[in-house]
């Protein structure tokens, strides 16, 4: 009826969908595909062997239901992206007339953790700072932790910096690569996670002189890693090790306890506190897009309203002065 001549071959979901991972993410590595495998691994396990062509938006509401029933907000919505995508292309494949994620509603019923639950004050942040450089002479963890804190880097782009990734004429940390830290990641040197990753920051001189000092002291290795760690499997500091100093150091500062992936939400929330642009804070995380940047710290901008309006009255009231 719409003109459109539809395969008559039954196609099921999980069999498109590993398809259609193995040809449109190609170039997705370590935790990014990890996520794309589990979602993978719910589509099989749900839908078994059930043709694309059988599924009908009852049935796949029914499944975000199903899944939503122990699962957070955020959970569920990675796995509905990711499904929508898949979905879409089968439609333009002319695999199914139209798209049966259009109009889901998305349920969960885990609570997710509250938005000032993920990062640390701007006075928690300048504790933790000064009680990290405090405890450098104490092991390399302390300077990964800062390091962390200082540039709002993931943690695969921590582990996989080389001496020669700092510019110290410059004040600059050139970020072109990961190191596999993870039975799911490759080994040893891999790619960011988007182009967008690939990026040149510029760090405060006070952490700079920290690695200078570290670099001249401290042997190198044949990688040439920073964050070198003869006994681990990987070779570098583990994330576990990491989080647990990490944890340590809060607890002793009676600060609330985060994890290292928060001390990149710190990050960002330290310099959109201080009016740094969301445009630049994008581009400094390595952000696919500003909008990523947007909906992940749209919370800290709410929490920033109410100064913004004293500030926009304060403007116009010295115009009458």
């Amino acid at each position: 009826q719409k003109g459109i001549l539809l395969s008559r071959h039954e196609v099921p979901f999980a069999e498109y969908f590993r398809k259609w991972i193995d040809l449109y993410k190609k170039n997705i590595k370590g935790q990014t595909m990890y996520h794309y495998s589990r979602s993978l691994a719910v589509v099989e396990e749900y839908f078994k062997d059930t043709a694309l062509q059988k599924i009908t938006r009852h049935d796949y509401q029914a499944f975000i239901n199903s899944y939503g029933s122990t699962r957070s907000k955020e959970t569920v919505e990675k796995l509905n992206n990711h499904c929508r995508a898949c979905i879409r292309d089968a439609v333009e494949d002319m695999i199914i007339p139209f798209d049966i994620t259009r109009k889901v509603t998305l349920t969960w019923t885990v609570k997710a953790k509250r938005s000032d639950e993920k990062h640390l004050s701007y006075n928690e942040s300048e504790a933790l700072f000064k009680e990290l450089v405090h405890r450098l002479d104490r092991g390399l963890g302390y300077y990964l932790l800062l390091l962390a804190l200082s540039t709002g880097m993931r943690f695969g782009e921590l582990v996989g910096l080389t001496r020669k990734d700092f510019n110290f004429e410059e004040g600059t940390i050139n970020i072109e690569k990961t190191w596999g830290y993870a039975k799911n990641s490759p080994e040893g040197f891999g790619p960011t996670k988007n182009e967008e990753s690939i990026r040149v920051i510029k760090v405060d001189q006070f952490t700079l002189d920290r690695f200078n000092e570290l670099f001249q002291k401290t042997p190198t290795n044949i990688h040439q890693l920073v964050f070198f760690s003869q006994a681990s499997k990987y070779k570098v500091i583990s994330n576990a090790n990491a989080n647990k100093l990490l944890g340590k150091v809060l607890t002793d500062l009676d600060i609330k306890r985060i994890n290292l992936h928060g001390l990149r939400h710190t990050h960002a929330s330290v310099l959109l506190y201080q009016k740094v642009s969301m445009n630049y804070v994008s581009e400094r995380l390595g952000h696919k897009d500003v909008e990523t940047t947007w909906k992940t710290y749209s919370h800290i901008l709410d929490e920033m309203r109410e100064q913004d309006e004293q500030e926009t009255v304060a403007i116009f009231e010295s115009m009458a002065v």
